[in-house]
């Protein structure tokens, strides 16, 4: 093992939820893959399942029984199936990350609506929610660590500083999240594989879904809220529509809690190695420039953007910018040819620390 690396490995791994798990831990810098597991890949290299990671490793798959201990065990199993099998995963890692439903919620009867009976109620709590936007700093301290489900992940993101910053008022929520064929996972089944799906649209839960929990249990004040599932035929993604009463775009620059809920400001994402050879630290103050123009902007070092890669925040109003500036100080004025409509494109910039005098 490298020095300084954790070492970590996949069950599961030939999954979608799994192979792109294995896909992000390839990249980390403190971590090394050291197994992944599959039954029915046994013996294949990872990138004869994921093309994607060709060249990018030589592991290949085990079967579950061949697991070795590590610091890390992720779980990317079937629903139900860590909870009854978890002396046999527990006793091989210290830090277990499960992305199946089995220990996200806290709440037995919550789980028993949605779920049925669980497996290992007493474990219910003992693993952290992990979504970091609302529990960063437990999951700093925790070792055992539960994946949020991909419609309350979209729900939450868009629902919890609204509810957090008093703008939404006490009522039901109705939510519309329009999936992806990949949300069902890599087994296909006669309602999610993808050549029933393409090109149709459907409601395939109008009510009940059972990400509601996740949700419910993780809102500010435990509201009533409905989810309307759509199945699409995209292959990635989420979108979702929570209608709001009495909310305006406006909103999002004239309510001070949500304007602090963001930082107070917006920000550059830079990953960690640019941000060094640059010299730039967190919360350093950057000058973006590109041929049209330039923007100041707070940094903030994080491994969310690829490496030659930055994002810079768009949704604030100018004048919560250190310069007063938005965004389209960096882009041309570029119209399509079709329509004469604004072009919304990936610009090349250049970053450096404000030198000030």
């Amino acid at each position: 093992m490298s020095a300084g690396k954790k070492t970590l490995s996949i069950v599961g791994a030939s999954g979608y939820a799994g192979g792109e798990f294995l896909r992000l831990a390839l990249s980390h810098p403190h971590l090394e893959v050291k197994q992944v597991t599959s039954r029915r890949f046994a013996g294949e290299p990872v990138a004869f399942v994921h093309p994607n990671l060709r060249g990018r490793t030589n592991l290949k798959f085990i079967p579950p029984e061949k697991l070795e201990p590590a610091d890390i065990l992720v779980l990317s199993l079937p629903h139900g199936v860590f909870a009854q099998e978890f002396e046999r995963y527990a006793d091989l890692a210290p830090i277990l990350i499960d992305l199946s439903a089995d220990f996200r919620l806290k709440d037995l009867d919550l789980y028993r609506k949605y779920y049925g009976e669980h497996p290992r109620p007493e474990l219910l709590g003992r693993f952290v929610y992990a979504l970091p936007e609302l529990y960063r700093e437990r999951l700093k301290e925790a070792d055992w660590m539960a994946g949020a489900g991909c419609n309350a992940t979209a729900t939450l993101l868009g629902l919890y500083p609204l509810l957090k910053g008093g703008v939404l008022k006490p009522g039901p929520i109705f939510v519309t999240l329009l999936i992806s064929t990949s949300a069902a996972g890599a087994e296909p089944s006669p309602a999610s594989h993808h050549p029933e799906r393409a090109g149709s649209i459907r409601v395939y839960k109008p009510t009940g879904h059972r990400h509601t929990a996740e949700v419910v249990e993780n809102l500010p004040g435990k509201p009533e809220v409905h989810l309307t599932a759509i199945a699409t035929d995209r292959v990635r993604g989420i979108l979702l529509t929570p209608p709001a009463h009495r909310f305006l775009n406006t909103t999002y620059g004239n309510v001070q809690a949500l304007v602090e809920a963001e930082g107070g400001e917006p920000r550059l994402l830079i990953h960690p190695k640019d941000a060094e050879e640059r010299g730039i630290a967190e919360g350093m103050l950057v000058y973006i420039h590109s041929p049209q123009g330039r923007v100041v902007r707070k940094a903030k070092v994080t491994e969310a953007p690829m490496p030659g890669t930055v994002v810079l925040e768009g949704t604030w109003w100018e004048k919560w910018a250190p310069d007063g500036k938005g965004i389209n100080h960096l882009t041309a004025e570029t119209l399509t040819d079709l329509g004469g409509g604004s072009t919304f494109h990936s610009t090349p910039v250049e970053v450096e620390p404000l030198r000030l005098a």
